[in-house]
C-alpha cells in the first residue's frame, strides 16, 4: 500500500466528512426539478409545471424543515447533523444556497418562459399593459365578482396586526387621510377561492402584434386588486401598495398518548395549521420599500435570512393552473396505462388485441393461484389492476375479509367506496387510516368518518409510529379451506398519484405472506409484539437489522473471494448505520449502485470509503417513488420491493413492510427494470463526491435512452408484466 492512501482502519466512517447535509441534499433535488422547467427539450407546458412544482415543494420544505430547524434553533438543541452542523449553520447554509436558485427560478418564468408561451397564444399580461377596453372588463369583475370577497384590514392603535393566514397573498397597502395628513398601513388577502389568472373574454384578447396567435389571455388577480383600492378605502389616497405571501410552520406535534380520541385532536390542529403556526418565510417584491420591509419583519418576527425577494410574479405554483390550457402539442404525449396482459382476460377493454390463452384465468383469484403478479405503475393501469382487485373482492361472496392501510388516497376514491360497499353487505373490513399522513390528514379524517358510518372497522394508527404501509389482505373462502390474498406495494392507494408516480405492487397467494400479512394486522388492530416473520420485512420489528444482515452478507462474499453486489432504488437515504454499513461494504470491494431521487446523505467516490459506490438519481416525467433492493448473494439473488427508504423515521418510527419477490420471471422483470434505470441518459444525474449532481448526456454516436420512456414503449410491446 502506497503512503498516501490510507488503511481501512484509519477510517472513521461516523466522519461528518463522509456525509452531506439532509436539508441541502433536498435543495439539490429541487434544483434537479428546476433544470427540468429550464430544459428547452422539455415540452413548454411541461416546463412550466416544473416551474410550480419547483415552487411548491419549497413551500412544503419550509413548512416542514426549515420550521424545524428553527424549533431545533430556539430549543438550544447541541446535537449536529450528520455532516456535523448547528441547526444555526444549517439555517445559514439554506439561505445561501436558496437564493440564487429562487432568482433564477423567476429570471427564467420572466425572461425565456413567458416570451415563449406568448408566440403559442398564451399570453400573461401585467394590468398595466392592458387596453382601456380591458380594464373596463377588468373593473366590472372586480366590482362584481371580488369587491364583495375583500376585507381591508387597517392597522393602527385600535386594530393590532392582522394573524395572516399560511401560504395566503397579500396586498400591502399605504394611504393618507387627506384631512389629517396621517398615513396608514393596511393589509388585504388575496382571495384564494378565486381564480388566481383572470382570463379575458375572447373578444377583448387583441395584443399590440396582431400577428400572434391568441388561446388564452390572463391577469393576475393581485394587480386588479391593487388597481381598484380606492374603492377599499373611499376618502383616502392609495400612496402605494406591494405584494407579499408569508408560509408558517406547518410540523404540528400531536400527544397522542394524552388524546382521549386521536382524530378529533388532529383535527384540531389542521384546523389551527392554517394560522397559528410561526411564520418561517416573508417573500416580498424586490421593489418593496424599507419601511414596509422592517415592519412585516418586526410584526412576524422574523430576520433578514427569513426574508426572500422576488423579481416579478410571487407564488409560481399558481402557473400549474394554465396545464388545463388546450395545447397538446406544448404537453407530454398522452399516456393511457395498459392493461396488464393477464388481465385482460376478464377486461373487456383493448379488444383490438388476443388475449393471453389460459383456460383457469377467468378472476383475479385464479391468476393469482397460477402465480404472483406484478405491476408497475404508471405504465400497467391502476384501475384495471389495483382497483380491480378490491372490487372482484367485494362482489364475490366467497370472500369473507378485506383488510387495508390507507396513508394518502383520492378524494373520489373508488376504492374507499368498494370498501363501505362490502361493509354494508355483511363483509368483515378492516381499514387502517393514517391520520397523521402531512397535509392529507383532513381528507383522510373525511373518509375516516365515512368508512365508520359504512360499518367498516377503521382503526386509527400506532401511538409513536405512522402507518406508511401500502397493504391489501383478502380472506377467501375456497371449498374447505381458506386462502388468503395479497398486495404489497410501494405506492399508495390512491388513483390519480398512480398516474404520476412510478411504483409496483405484487400480487400473491403465497401462504407465507398471507400469514405474515396476518400477523402484520394484528400488530396493528390489537397487542401484539411480533418479534418475527416469515417473509416480510416489517419496521420497526425486523427491518433494520435484516437490511444490515443483507448488506453484511455482500461483505462476507467479497471476504470469502467472491463478488459481491448491491443495487438499490428508493427516494431518499439518509439513515447514518445504513450508510456506514454501505462504506463498509465499498470497502471490502461490494459494488454498488444506488438510484435515489431525492435526499441522498452518502457521499460516494470517496477513495478509501467509497469508490465502489455510484449515485444516480432520475427527474422526469413522473415522480420516481418505487423501492427496489436487490442483493446478488454470490449469484442467489434476493430481490425486494416495499414503502420503506432508507431513512431513520422509515426504519424505526414507521410501519413499513417489505417484501421478497420470489417468482423467477418477476425477479427477472425487477433486473431489468434496474438496469434501463442505470443505462438511463435523459434524465438521469451523477452524484459526485463533491455534492455535485451531473446530468448524464447521449454521446456523439450514442441513441438518447429515456427509462420512462422505454418502460412506456415496454409495457405497449411486451406480453410479459415489467
Amino acid at each position: 500500500m502506497s503512503k498516501n492512501k490510507k488503511s481501512k482502519s484509519n477510517f472513521h466512517l461516523s466522519d461528518p466528512q463522509y456525509y452531506f447535509n439532509r436539508e441541502l441534499s433536498w435543495l439539490e433535488f429541487n434544483n434537479r426539478v428546476l433544470h427540468e422547467a429550464m430544459d428547452s427539450r422539455t415540452p413548454l407546458l411541461e416546463r412550466l409545471k416544473f416551474t410550480a412544482i419547483f415552487n411548491s415543494n419549497l413551500d412544503e420544505f419550509f413548512m416542514i424543515r426549515v420550521s424545524g430547524l428553527k424549533e431545533l434553533k430556539e430549543a438550544q438543541v447541541s446535537q449536529l447533523s450528520s455532516d456535523g452542523r448547528t441547526p444555526q449553520e444549517q439555517l445559514d447554509a439554506i439561505s445561501e444556497y436558496l437564493r440564487p436558485m429562487v432568482t433564477l427560478q423567476h429570471r427564467h418564468f420572466e425572461q425565456e418562459l413567458r416570451p415563449q408561451l406568448t408566440k403559442y397564444g398564451v399570453h400573461l399580461r401585467n394590468y398595466t399593459d392592458l387596453s382601456q377596453e380591458q380594464r373596463l372588463y377588468l373593473q366590472q369583475y372586480f366590482e362584481e365578482r371580488v369587491f364583495p370577497v375583500l376585507t381591508p384590514l387597517a392597522v393602527d392603535t385600535g386594530h393590532p396586526f392582522p394573524r395572516i393566514s399560511n401560504q395566503s397573498l397579500n396586498v400591502a397597502v399605504i394611504v393618507k387621510d387627506p384631512e389629517t395628513k396621517a398615513e396608514r398601513f393596511a393589509r388585504v388577502k388575496v382571495p384564494q377561492i378565486l381564480p388566481r389568472f383572470i382570463a379575458l373574454p375572447k373578444e377583448l384578447q387583441q395584443h399590440h402584434n396582431k400577428d400572434e396567435p391568441s388561446i388564452w389571455t390572463g391577469v393576475p388577480l393581485e394587480q386588479v386588486m391593487a388597481h381598484h383600492l380606492e374603492l377599499l378605502f373611499p376618502g383616502m389616497k392609495v400612496q402605494e401598495y406591494y405584494f407579499f405571501r408569508i408560509t408558517r410552520d406547518a410540523d404540528f406535534p400531536v400527544k397522542e398518548d394524552e388524546a382521549d380520541d386521536l382524530l378529533v385532536a388532529i383535527e384540531q390542529e389542521v384546523r389551527k395549521r392554517r394560522i397559528d403556526g410561526f411564520v418561517v418565510r416573508l417573500e416580498i417584491q424586490a421593489s418593496t420599500s424599507n419601511f414596509i420591509r422592517e415592519m412585516l419583519m418586526q410584526e412576524m418576527e422574523l430576520t433578514n435570512t427569513d426574508v426572500y425577494e422576488v423579481e416579478g410574479l410571487l407564488n409560481l405554483g399558481d402557473l400549474m393552473s394554465l396545464m388545463a390550457l388546450p395545447l397538446p402539442e406544448l404537453k407530454d404525449r398522452p399516456w393511457t396505462p395498459v392493461i396488464p396482459p393477464r388481465l385482460k382476460s376478464f377486461h373487456e377493454l383493448d379488444t383490438q388485441k388476443p388475449l393471453l390463452k389460459v383456460e383457469d384465468e377467468k378472476d383475479f383469484f385464479s391468476v393469482i393461484r397460477l402465480s404472483d403478479l406484478m405491476v408497475h405503475h404508471p405504465y400497467f393501469s391502476f384501475t384495471a389492476s389495483v382497483e380491480e382487485f378490491i372490487a372482484q373482492a367485494v362482489r364475490d361472496p366467497n370472500v369473507l375479509a378485506l383488510k387495508v392501510t390507507l396513508y394518502r388516497t383520492n378524494s373520489d376514491s373508488l376504492i374507499l367506496q368498494h370498501l363501505m360497499s362490502a361493509a354494508e353487505n355483511g363483509k368483515q373490513v378492516v381499514a387502517l387510516v393514517e391520520l397523521k399522513a402531512r397535509f392529507d390528514e383532513a381528507n383522510n379524517i373525511n373518509w375516516a368518518n365515512k368508512l365508520e358510518n359504512a360499518g367498516v372497522h377503521v382503526v386509527y394508527g400506532m401511538v409513536g409510529l405512522k402507518t406508511h404501509t401500502k397493504i391489501v389482505l383478502v380472506v377467501r373462502q375456497e371449498g374447505d379451506h381458506i386462502r388468503r390474498y395479497v398486495h404489497i406495494g410501494t405506492g399508495n392507494y390512491n388513483a390519480k398519484t398512480a398516474r404520476l408516480y412510478t411504483d409496483i405492487g405484487l400480487f400473491s397467494c403465497r401462504e407465507d405472506l398471507g400469514a405474515d400479512l396476518t400477523d402484520v394486522f394484528n400488530y396493528l388492530t390489537g397487542f401484539s409484539r411480533k418479534h418475527s416473520y416469515r417473509k416480510l420485512l416489517v419496521a420497526p420489528v425486523t427491518l433494520r437489522d435484516r437490511l444490515l444482515f443483507l448488506i453484511r452478507r455482500e461483505i462476507e462474499h467479497c471476504q470469502n473471494g467472491n463478488s459481491g453486489r448491491i443495487t438499490a432504488k428508493m427516494n431518499s437515504l439518509v439513515d447514518p448505520q445504513i450508510i456506514a454499513t454501505l462504506y463498509e461494504a465499498s470497502q471490502a470491494g461490494v459494488q454498488i449502485d444506488l438510484i435515489v431521487r431525492g435526499v441522498c446523505c452518502l457521499r460516494p467516490q470517496v477513495e478509501g470509503v467509497s469508490e465502489n459506490i455510484r449515485v444516480l438519481s432520475i427527474v422526469g416525467r413522473y415522480l420516481e417513488h418505487s423501492r427496489i433492493f436487490n442483493f446478488h448473494n454470490n449469484g442467489q439473488e434476493e430481490l425486494f420491493i416495499g414503502s420503506a427508504d432508507w431513512m431513520t423515521r422509515n426504519l424505526d418510527r414507521r410501519v413499513e413492510v417489505v417484501t421478497p419477490v420470489e417468482d423467477p420471471d418477476l425477479v427477472k422483470d425487477l433486473k431489468e427494470i434496474l438496469n434501463i434505470m442505470l443505462a438511463d441518459n435523459r434524465q438521469a444525474w451523477d452524484l459526485h463526491s463533491d455534492g455535485r449532481y451531473i446530468q448524464r448526456h447521449p454521446g456523439a454516436d450514442e441513441a438518447e435512452r429515456s427509462a420512462q420512456n422505454i418502460l412506456m414503449e415496454m409495457a405497449h410491446l411486451s406480453p410479459a408484466t415489467i
